[in-house]
């Protein structure tokens, strides 16, 4: 065996080096203060979702739509805006408080089976649709 340095799998240093080479800058700047590209499109994303009325320090965990869920929002035509979105995020965290896994969420236009552990919104239908209904697999309801 050679007493040269040897590389040990699936490393990119030697033992006793940081990887770091002295006087590297890793820190990427902006030219003279002008913002990057980067800078730009995000400046642009949170414009938009505070025109929206969409508070971001609020949303601690926002839902997600299964494609199941997604897919019936569009074909039943339910429109769910910022401030719906707010307040079913509400009745999620309350359910989630009371140690609810499933629950039913019942908006004024529709209603939602919402995963309270993943938060993801497993199915959606509209008022119409709602009269007759039985739902299963649930253990608690929040009504909006």
């Amino acid at each position: 065996m050679s007493n040269g340095p040897f590389l040990y799998p699936n490393v990119t240093s030697l033992p006793g080096q940081s990887g770091v080479q002295p006087g590297a800058d890793r820190e990427i700047k902006k030219k003279d203060g002008v913002p990057s590209e980067f800078d730009k499109v995000f400046d642009r994303t949170l414009d938009k979702v505070g025109d929206a009325g969409v508070d971001l320090n609020q949303i601690k965990d926002p839902l997600k739509f299964s494609a199941h869920a997604h897919q019936r929002l569009q074909d039943r035509k339910i429109k769910i805006d910022p401030a719906m979105m707010t307040k079913i995020n509400d009745a999620v965290d309350k359910a989630a408080a009371k140690g609810v896994e499933d629950t039913l969420v019942i908006t004024p236009d529709a209603a939602l089976i919402v995963s309270v552990k993943n938060r993801t919104v497993i199915t959606a239908m509209d008022k119409g649709a709602l009269n007759g209904n039985v739902f299963t697999n649930i253990d608690g309801a929040v009504i909006i």
